[in-house]
């Protein structure tokens, strides 16, 4: 079976479903990945025009909160912001929550002088998430997490 990966933001608008649509197109034969918020606000126009620039489509995806996933069980749970790991909820059973920090792309473009130099963030931490779900499920087995 392959593993239940959890992806969790605040908003469950960028950078989990980044990590979401990633983990679907590498690595989909041995991960069934899912994303929410703690508090969800929609999808960013700005992860799905990044992440459609490298052939993964996530414009179909929902923000969700994470009150849907009551009583999924997961293998592990990542958090993927600061404050998703500082409020995430507990999680019953053998869940694993393991915090991988990803700088917030919506904050880093607040003060962009051009839409290029915004999506300039937008592409750095696309590409941080993708080396990092490469390195999936190794890097949380070598932790000893398994």
């Amino acid at each position: 079976m392959p593993l239940r990966i959890l992806f969790l933001c605040t908003g469950n608008s960028c950078r989990s479903q980044m990590a979401e649509g990633w983990t679907r197109h590498l690595k989909g034969d041995v991960i069934e990945p899912y994303s929410a918020g703690i508090e969800p606000r929609g999808l960013d126009p700005r992860a799905v025009k990044v992440m459609g620039e490298v052939g993964v489509d996530i414009s179909r995806r929902t923000s969700k909160h994470i009150d849907e996933f009551k009583g999924t069980d997961f293998d592990f749970v990542v958090t993927v912001c600061d404050h998703a790991s500082e409020h995430c909820p507990i999680f019953p059973g053998e869940t694993q929550v393991v915090h991988v920090s990803f700088e917030d792309p919506p904050k880093l473009a607040r003060n962009a002088e051009t839409e290029e130099d915004a999506l300039a963030h937008y592409r750095r931490i696309r590409d941080e998430i993708r080396m990092f779900v490469e390195t999936l499920p190794g890097a949380l087995e070598q932790d000893g997490k398994l």
